[in-house]
């Protein structure tokens, strides 16, 4: 058990060594001048040393008093600075999510805003890069991340939704395509733009619609899918992407789906974390959260067509 002595007596002992008298202290804390003698009578007799040397008029500190003053004054600025964190930031939480660059910038980040007004008293720290991070170290709460991941003791990983995998690129593109673009097969004089650590690459893509002969070698290559949809955007080709990632352009105009018929459906993503850590308020939260965003996301594209959901490939 810590030996600490009371915090009334300290908090008296503290403001009359730094204003250099009982009555001033008394004054600060609200309380008469005899009650902080009282106080510091208290402490002395908790430690059992003289903290003040007294006479009729002044108080002076002892040579140990001016050295636990030292100490306590330090202690008490720490506990202040820690008040004031408190009420600038007004959050009782703070969730740390990490998650692979594309799914962050493309889907995460743009809904965030509707985390954080259903759950105010969450502050949400986002850090998004392609490498695994070490739950264990304690600095994130949840992993997102693509593809397989390997089972580690302690972990607890959640797929995610399956995700339409098919082909997007710009109303510019097809403007400026000499054919229709209606099968697969028209996709043989186009330029694809490959995301080279995509689940399901323009090869796979072609074997699951009758081997369509793509050209497979040519065209421009990003490690990133938010690199390869940008560029589809601009023009450069068609990009084979999920329709999570490009919500935001199929929104705006930016990109069309191709061959939604088409669409083939894929298990990309996951949530990870802690075993011991997974029923936290603002862990549970999130993944209720989460989960909730992607069913809204799911089909809603295909939901707003004329043709509804068509069958999947």
């Amino acid at each position: 058990m810590r030996k600490i002595p009371s915090l009334k007596a300290l908090q008296a002992f503290e403001a009359a060594a730094r204003r250099g008298s009982f009555a001033a202290a008394a004054d600060e804390l609200h309380v008469t001048a005899s009650a902080i003698s009282h106080q510091i009578r208290f402490l002395e007799q908790e430690v059992g040393v003289s903290l003040f040397h007294r006479n009729t008029r002044t108080i002076a500190l002892t040579d140990v008093g001016e050295n636990f003053f030292q100490s306590i004054s330090e202690a008490f600025i720490t506990i202040e600075a820690a008040t004031r964190d408190i009420e600038r930031h007004g959050k009782s939480d703070i969730l740390t999510v990490h998650a692979v660059p594309s799914f962050a910038a493309q889907w995460l980040m743009p809904r965030l805003a509707r985390f954080s007004a259903q759950h105010s008293s969450i502050d949400v720290r986002l850090y998004a890069s392609a490498d695994p991070v070490d739950l264990n170290a304690g600095l994130v709460d949840v992993d997102i991340r693509y593809g397989s991941v390997l089972p580690i003791r302690g972990v607890v990983t959640l797929p995610l939704p399956e995700e339409a995998i098919m082909p997007f690129c710009s109303p510019d593109f097809i403007a400026r395509t000499p054919h229709h673009l209606r099968q697969p097969s028209d996709l043989c004089q186009c330029t694809l733009i490959h995301s080279e650590v995509n689940l399901l690459s323009w090869r796979g893509w072609a074997k699951r619609h009758d081997n369509v002969p793509l050209d497979f070698d040519r065209g421009p290559r990003f490690d990133r899918s938010f690199m390869a949809i940008s560029a589809a955007v601009d023009g450069l080709g068609v990009c084979l992407e999920s329709h999570l990632l490009v919500e935001r352009e199929l929104q705006t105009g930016r990109l069309v789906p191709l061959f939604e018929d088409k669409r083939s459906m894929v298990a990309c993503h996951s949530l990870s974390t802690l075993k011991a850590k997974q029923n936290v308020p603002k862990i549970k939260a999130f993944e209720k959260w989460i989960l909730n965003e992607l069913a809204r996301s799911q089909y809603k594209q295909f939901a707003e067509g004329k043709a509804g959901l068509p069958p999947l490939a």
